[in-house]
């Protein structure tokens, strides 16, 4: 990738989204899937069931974010965000041909975890194919510079 402002935009949007929803989903649930039309009710189980991934998904958004600014991190951290959204983008779509077309909204997150998800991708090939130039003598690529 010639430009890393894109590579360190794409770290810190997918970052500070997954960052953001394992924040609301650990810190404010009931409001969070509200916004969805999901009630959770007082169910002391669903809510524990529920932030249990969420500090999972906070913890990673901030490692993704880190790999913008700590360029030994970067490639792990494009890799983990793009397993991160497309596992989730897929697993709605899974679940959509399964289970029927949920709320609009969460149509339209799988919408947008694939495309961050791709986004992803697209960078860590960018990122392993001027790798590759750089060993082979041609061009040098700092990932964050």
């Amino acid at each position: 990738m010639k430009n890393s402002i894109v590579l360190k935009t794409i770290l810190l949007i997918s970052g500070l989204v997954a960052t953001g929803v394992g924040g609301a989903i650990l810190f404010l649930p009931v409001a969070f899937y509200a916004a969805s039309g999901i009630e959770l009710g007082g169910n002391v189980s669903l809510l524990n069931e529920l932030k249990a991934p969420a500090i999972a998904m906070l913890a990673s958004g901030i490692f993704v974010m880190s790999g913008a600014f700590v360029a030994r991190l970067t490639l792990i951290a494009v890799v983990m965000s793009a397993f991160l959204y497309l596992s989730f983008g897929l697993s709605r779509l899974l679940s959509m041909a399964m289970d029927g077309i949920p709320a609009e909204s969460l149509v339209q997150a799988a919408a947008l975890e694939i495309v961050i998800g791709l986004a992803c991708v697209f960078a860590l090939v960018r990122y392993r194919e001027n790798t590759a130039r750089s060993t082979s003598g041609s061009a040098a690529f700092d990932p964050v510079n």
